[in-house]
């Protein structure tokens, strides 16, 4: 087994502790930029699961400038830790969609902060550009650039029953163009999505390990509060399989002996505000506690990432 009894995947904060000399935090930043299938160019109403007030933290507002949200955030962190570096987190919406000038100078001006040693940006697969790419590349010569495509799934029908608007062939694509120029490519999965198998959950993950990949978030299916996919849960329950904390542990462990063994997961789970969380409710576990679940999980069941990959 090429990894450590306590963990049996590559983790993601192994990963920062060997890439920084120092602890770094990320700090979440919105642009106030929108997605393609919200404006109408592509669809209206987002994707139907989506709230972004279920991840934005209180100083991440678009009316504010970008350099004054690293500030409170900066502000915030520094009371916990005196001694860090940070990296600016493009996270809310499409961070890609928008003129490119205008991206560039925001991205500029979050890299141009004292504090700040890196980007982390959160796009779709179907809004990049080789232009900007190209400017994201020059930036990896001098920082730690990282572009992370919402996947979501790799099954199209699932996509189109989320109104994701993009196809898998889409995100294979936008991989291609990303890769092999420096630039960190990580990736985001919703684990149970409705009408999705075991199986085929499963084979998500050998699906994403063909993609020239990094990192993996991955994050079980959460309803909230303000989506349609609340109204769904609601006059149609059927739709959903929302997982218990056993049966999500032990699907996960099962994907990671799936996925393909260098790629970093950065996480397991999302843990959404509770006042907006409809289901399923894992009585306020936290994300240390799940993955100590997992990790026990695999060491019973003498798995590890890669494992099962062919």
């Amino acid at each position: 087994m090429p990894f450590t009894k306590s963990k049996r995947y590559k983790d993601y904060s192994s990963f920062i502790k060997k890439k920084f000399s120092e602890r770094v935090q990320k700090i979440s930043l919105d642009t106030g930029f929108t997605c393609p299938n919200r404006d109408g160019s592509k669809g209206v109403g987002g994707c139907t699961y989506c709230n972004n007030n279920t991840f934005n933290p209180y100083y991440c507002k678009p009316s504010k400038s970008i350099t004054a949200q690293l500030n409170e955030g900066i502000q915030f962190f520094s009371k916990k830790y005196k001694t860090q570096k940070y990296l600016a987190y493009f996270q809310a919406y499409t961070n890609t969609y928008a003129e490119i000038d205008l991206v560039k100078e925001l991205y500029l001006e979050a890299i141009n902060h004292p504090e700040v040693i890196g980007l982390v940006i959160g796009t779709r697969p179907d809004c990049i550009q080789e232009n900007l790419v190209d400017f994201l590349a020059e930036l990896a010569k001098d920082y730690y650039i990282s572009l992370e495509f919402g996947i979501e799934s790799t099954l199209n029908r699932s996509l189109e029953l989320v109104n994701r608007c993009h196809t898998f062939e889409e995100t294979q694509a936008a991989y291609d163009l990303a890769k092999n120029k420096g630039i960190h490519l990580g990736g985001h999965l919703i684990i149970g999505l409705p009408g999705e198998s075991r199986e085929e959950i499963l084979n998500h993950a050998k699906a994403v390990s063909l993609l020239p990949i990094d990192s993996l978030k991955l994050h079980q299916l959460q309803v909230v509060k303000h989506t349609k996919m609340a109204l769904q849960l609601k006059e149609n329950p059927s739709m959903f399989q929302l997982f218990s904390v056993e049966d999500y542990v032990d699907l996960i462990s099962d994907f990671v002996s799936c996925l393909r063994s260098d790629i970093i997961i950065e996480r397991f789970i999302s843990e959404s505000p509770s006042h907006l969380l409809i289901a399923p409710k894992w009585g306020g576990l936290k994300n240390f506690e799940l993955v100590s679940k997992i990790d026990k999980a695999m060491m019973e069941k003498d798995l590890w990432q890669g494992k099962n990959y062919k």
